[in-house]
């Protein structure tokens, strides 16, 4: 069970109630101009949860965190966690009606403290479009260094407790 509290927001599991308002942020230009790949069909996004929602945050296998208001339960947004090889990449969607109100970098910031406790050797990646330069910036206030483009992916990646061995893997 995954349950991390912030001022604001708890980081938990993700539940059928989450559905609809997932399936809003997910099928909204402002959300998807930048997810590649993501599931947005309604029926795919109810098995996605269905699939997802006894995940355990642990640096052995996948998971998907729903972040809510503290105070309401409501889904504001998803971060996604796949630990591989001593790296643990991050990816991350919230929903336009919360976007510049600090909510992500809150987030994020208790999940890397969290992740970082667990695994102190472990180097974070995370992967956004060229043109996202909101998430560009989030990850550099997160403390996440620019790693260059990655033509095979077509994105820009960024590292955070990186090493130069894995550095130079992107530049």
């Amino acid at each position: 069970m995954i349950s991390i509290y912030t001022k604001r927001l708890h980081l938990r599991n993700v539940s059928q109630n989450d559905v609809h308002v997932m399936f809003d942020y997910r099928n909204n230009e402002i959300c998807a101009r930048y997810q590649r790949g993501q599931i947005k069909d309604f029926g795919e996004i109810l098995n996605l949860i269905e699939h997802r929602k006894n995940d355990e945050l642990s640096i052995d296998l996948p998971c998907m965190i729903a972040v809510a208001l503290k105070e309401t339960s409501e889904l504001i947004g998803e971060i996604i966690v796949k630990p591989k090889d001593n790296i643990i990449s991050l990816g991350y969607t919230f929903s336009y009606k919360y976007h510049r109100q600090g909510y992500a970098f809150e987030a994020l910031t208790i999940l890397h403290e969290y992740l970082h406790k667990m695994a102190p050797e472990w180097e974070f990646i995370s992967f956004t479009e060229c043109e996202n330069i909101a998430s560009i910036e989030l990850l550099k206030k997160l403390g996440y260094k620019d790693l260059g483009y990655v033509p095979s992916m077509d994105s820009q990646a960024f590292g955070k407790w990186t090493t130069l061995v894995t550095e130079k893997k992107f530049v």
